[in-house]
């Protein structure tokens, strides 16, 4: 059975995109295949999309009647700030478009989707989210590790290694100290500061540790190392963002279960 017959046997309904409205929409973690059903439905209804660097650009096809918005944001490279993005959303949704807002991931797991839904209510602009999966979940998935294990962790910490400015920074020795998993989004920069500050917490220089670049996409890339090993590691291999980073026992357990994960990786 097709992609095409396998959602013509599903009674999905999707609420009324009106005019004047903004859906704030995850976009899941890159690959196409992470797109929900309800963000596709959105992508065919949308009169103007906003979209980030994270999303894949082929997902725009399924909007040939939106005009398209890129407001990508790179690191050390000239991007559109915050500001501009909430003025255009707003104003696009005062042309009484239909707009969808699409991020990478989720758009409230770091995603800033809490700033521009201010933004959307201070301007009187109604607004729904649309949940994605977070990239931490999906980058977990795609490289074999298991987000959580019975008698290995009771929870998972997702946490950023990008404050709002260079003394913003979590108090990793504190996160450390919990023994759960850590997933940080948005880290590279700050990989050293982070592992001094895991180490202080107590963390062995032997814990696992898994940098993931450009998950589920075809660009993917995995590094296993350990909290001694990592900050030379992701030198010497070139990793660069987006990537993520994963501290602790969970990243030991993808090879406990096995190679064939990794024939799943999609094209």
């Amino acid at each position: 059975m097709s992609l095409v017959d396998a959602l013509a046997r599903l009674d999905v309904r999707i609420p009324q995109f009106e005019p004047g409205h903004v859906w704030l929409a995850g976009a899941g973690p890159g690959h196409l295949a992470g797109l929900t059903l309800e963000v596709v439905a959105a992508l065919g209804l949308a009169d103007a999309i906003v979209y980030d660097a994270l999303v894949d650009a082929a997902a725009l096809k399924a909007s040939p009647q939106a005009e398209a918005h890129f407001v990508g944001k790179r690191a050390g490279q000239p991007s559109a700030t915050q500001s501009f993005i909430n003025e255009l959303i707003v104003r696009l949704a005062q042309e009484n478009k239909r707009v969808l807002r699409l991020k990478g991931g989720d758009p409230n797991v770091f995603g800033r989707g809490g700033e521009e839904a201010s933004a959307l209510s201070a301007a009187g602009i109604p607004f729904r989210f649309l949940p994605g999966v977070t990239s931490a979940f999906g980058a977990l998935a795609s490289a074999g590790i298991p987000a959580t294990l019975r008698g290995v962790n009771k929870a998972i910490i997702l946490a950023t290694g990008h404050g709002i400015d260079d003394t913003d920074h979590l108090d990793w020795a504190s996160l450390a100290r919990t023994g759960q998993p850590i997933v940080v989004y948005m880290g590279m920069s700050n990989l050293p500061v982070i592992v001094e500050g895991l180490r202080r917490g107590g963390l062995a220089e032997a814990t696992p540790v898994a940098v993931i670049q450009g998950a589920t996409t075809a660009k993917e890339r995995l590094l296993v190392s350990d909290l001694a090993r990592v900050d030379a590691d992701v030198r010497a291999a070139g990793i660069v963002p987006p990537a993520l980073i994963v501290v602790g026992e969970i990243v030991a357990h993808r090879h406990a279960l096995g190679s064939l994960i990794r024939e799943a990786i999609l094209p």
